[in-house]
């Protein structure tokens, strides 16, 4: 985004920015992303609610895998708002004082690429999770360890 300095007819500087489609991508990356984050807690009912899990490796690495994937989820979101919000004032900022040019500052491109680099991290770690998850909850023994069902008794 480019950004020039301008004056109007009563003589007051103000920034100029360009349009830019970053502010757009990023507000539907945000919504793609909590959407993906909605699929993932609703088919694991949050890691909470449901059935317990049995206690094993799969277990612990669920447990891990669900917090991680929640503080990659809010920093991803952050960039992205973060990003958008800042990305979105590109109207018209005016020096209303006088004395001095705005600072026409633009945003730096890195925080939609750690946006970016946060949601994919946040991917594999629901990715992960999920596996986890499944796994604690169908493997382990059956209830009656010794019952193996019907069979026929020996003639």
């Amino acid at each position: 985004m480019q950004a020039s300095l301008n004056k109007d007819s009563a003589g007051r500087n103000y920034c100029q920015y360009d349009s830019d489609i970053a502010t757009n991508l990023g507000v539907g990356s945000f919504f793609i992303l909590v959407a993906s984050q909605v699929i993932i807690m609703v088919v694991t009912r949050c890691l909470c609610c449901g059935k317990a899990m049995r206690p094993s490796g799969s277990r612990s690495w669920a447990i891990c895998l669900f917090i991680t994937s929640w503080v990659t989820f809010f920093i991803a979101a952050s960039c992205l708002l973060a990003g958008s919000v800042r990305n979105a004032y590109h109207t018209n900022y005016r020096d209303l004082m006088g004395e001095r040019a705005p600072s026409c500052q633009t945003l730096r491109k890195g925080v939609f690429g750690a946006g970016a680099a946060f949601i994919i991290f946040k991917g594999i770690t629901s990715d992960l999770y999920y596996v986890s998850f499944s796994k604690a909850n169908n493997n382990g023994p059956p209830p009656y360890a010794r019952d193996t069902g019907v069979r026929m008794g020996n003639l």
